[in-house]
């Protein structure tokens, strides 16, 4: 159950446009609740990572996510890769 305080980051990943994944959406509460619909509404693969997305809602959308979440945001791109092949090669 998801709670009405939820925060929620939605990632891109384009490697041939930037060198790092960065921020395309990103809010708590109901702006949150609207990026997990539309997600679901185009079938995008979700990942619920507390730590990860407390410290990236901070940010402002279009920023690269920060060196230091390198190795999280590589673990949540493999959870996607692993869980459906087509999203591979695909700009997320």
């Amino acid at each position: 159950m998801r709670t009405p305080r939820q925060k929620a980051v939605a990632l891109r990943y384009a490697p041939d446009e930037r060198m790092a994944p960065h921020i395309v959406a990103a809010g708590e509460g109901e702006i949150a609740k609207q990026i997990l619909e539309i997600a679901d509404l185009h079938d995008v693969p979700v990942y619920e990572q507390p730590e990860v997305v407390e410290a990236l809602v901070k940010l402002e959308v279009g920023t690269e996510i920060p060196p230091e979440f390198y190795r999280a945001v590589a673990e949540i791109l493999a959870f996607v890769y692993s869980i459906d092949r087509k999203w591979e090669g695909r700009k997320i």
